[in-house]
């Protein structure tokens, strides 16, 4: 169903390690209205939409949001490679560098993890189509 294809739509580079910043772009990868977030509310809310048209579109933009999770896990991942880790002791995220290292964890940026209770898949196709846009607007 999906096709992969191994290099980024938009390419990450890099210079500078900055955990800091890292800290802070992590939540748009597993924050509550982050990329982790958008793929599996789109992709789980397509079984309930009326016609195949509008489950094709679901799908479609599912999979693009995975395509964003790679886009900003490889900044993420970029941003913390090489730091030291007195950096992340320096800014008060010691604690995910012990969990995790400079990897990409889905979590937002004050450290809780990604958790699935922050998305909405009801059986409205409505109601769906409301949390897919207020989600949409609380990442601008």
């Amino acid at each position: 169903m999906f096709s992969y294809n191994k290099f980024l739509e938009f390419p990450v580079k890099v210079k500078n390690p900055n955990p800091r910043l890292a800290n802070v772009v992590i939540t748009q990868y597993g924050g509550p209205n982050g990329e982790l977030g958008a793929s599996l509310r789109y992709l789980s809310q397509r079984y309930t939409m009326p016609d195949e048209v509008s489950k094709g579109l679901l799908t479609d933009i599912g999979t693009e949001e995975l395509a964003h999770l790679e886009i900003v896990g490889s900044l993420v991942a970029q941003l913390s490679q090489g730091a030291p880790p007195k950096e992340w002791s320096e800014m008060g995220s010691w604690e995910y560098y012990a969990d995790n290292g400079a990897s990409v964890f889905p979590q937002n940026s004050q450290g809780s993890p990604f958790n699935s209770a922050s998305i909405a898949v009801t059986g409205d196709p409505l109601t769906n189509l409301y949390e897919d846009l207020a989600a949409e607007a609380a990442t601008l």
